[in-house]
């Protein structure tokens, strides 16, 4: 698990298509008792106990995460947070930062997937409450094993190296298995090289409780 792997970011780069800058983020008014409140999207999805996660899983957007997570409990500990992600994936260290702020708080994390949720983002994806973890229908989701580029030193060295890259893999297989009911082994076969799985397959898998198509109300068959 690796900021220098995700799939979908090296399908994106391969194909010209990786965004290179962001674009003006909206700002928008509101009316309130106290008069205009100016503020963007992201501020109006905290007001809401919506946190996002669209930007790759490092130590600076973890602590954005966790920080948010915190807050929100410290203003409802018993209101339900809704994490909406759409990330490619990374750090091993920010994914079990934020994983474990989300089981030590104690309001319930229902967890959205729109668009992807790849490699450590994928684990979060998983970890939200049971029977909340949801995914829209064209979603994708790619879990594999931890990867570390570019080892070099002494053989000591790189020794280290690798028996922590077991631990990572032994965590993420435990992890896994806990959140999704897979046995253990599946789950080891499977992390063996990058699987992906669709928001159907992703259900059927364990990392997620549902598909969402909509919110819309059906129209009512006698309405005009």
């Amino acid at each position: 698990m690796s900021s220098t792997r995700p799939y979908f970011e090296a399908i994106a780069r391969q194909a010209g298509t990786l965004p290179q800058a962001r674009y003006v983020l909206p700002q928008f008014e509101e009316r309130t008792a106290y008069g205009f409140k100016r503020q963007d999207p992201y501020a109006k999805l905290f007001e809401d106990r919506i946190v996002f996660m669209g930007v790759q899983v490092d130590d600076a957007s973890a602590d954005d995460i966790m920080a948010q997570l915190l807050v929100l409990e410290s203003q409802d500990p018993d209101g339900l947070i809704t994490m909406y992600i759409n990330s490619p994936g990374g750090s091993f260290t920010a994914l079990t930062a934020i994983y474990d702020t989300m089981q030590y708080i104690k309001p319930q994390v229902q967890t959205v997937c729109l668009g992807q949720a790849a490699s450590a983002a994928a684990v979060l994806l998983a970890a939200g409450s049971e029977g909340k973890r949801l995914a829209l229908p064209n979603a994708r989701v790619l879990i594999h094993q931890p990867a570390m580029e570019g080892m070099q030193g002494q053989a000591s060295d790189i020794e280290i190296v690798a028996n922590e890259m077991d631990r990572m893999r032994s965590w993420l297989e435990d992890t896994l298995a806990a959140h999704t009911g897979q046995d253990r082994e599946k789950i080891h076969a499977d992390l063996e090289r990058d699987k992906i799985l669709t928001a159907a397959a992703a259900k059927e898998y364990g990392i997620v409780d549902q598909v969402l198509t909509s919110r819309k109300t059906p129209a009512s068959p006698h309405s005009s």
